[in-house]
C-alpha cells in the first residue's frame, strides 16, 4: 500500500517535469494506475481483517476523489495535446 501510495504522486511530478504531453500523460496514467492499485489495497485489507470497515470507507473515499482529479487533469492535458499546446 505504501508504494502504490508514493507511486501515485511520484508520477505525477515526473510526468509535470516532461517537455511534452505525451510524457506527461504517459506519466499522469501510471500515477492512476498506482491510485487503483492502491483501492484494491484498501479493499483488500479490509477484508483480511487489517482495516475497520469505517477506515477503510474513509480511506477509499480519498483514494477515490484523487483518482477523479487525476482522471479530470489526464483528460484536459490530452484535450490540450489535440488543440496542439505543449
Amino acid at each position: 500500500m505504501r508504494r502504490a501510495a508514493y507511486s501515485a504522486p511520484a508520477n505525477i511530478v515526473e510526468g509535470c517535469g516532461r517537455n511534452s504531453t505525451r510524457d506527461c500523460v504517459h506519466f499522469l496514467d501510471n500515477a492512476l494506475a498506482s491510485l487503483r492499485e492502491l483501492g484494491y489495497f484498501i479493499g483488500l485489507s479490509q477484508r483480511l481483517g487489517f482495516l475497520s470497515p469505517e477506515v477503510a470507507d474513509n480511506l477509499q473515499q480519498h483514494q477515490d476523489e484523487a483518482s477523479r482529479v487525476l482522471a479530470g487533469l489526464i483528460r484536459a492535458r490530452r484535450r490540450d495535446a489535440t488543440d496542439g499546446r505543449p
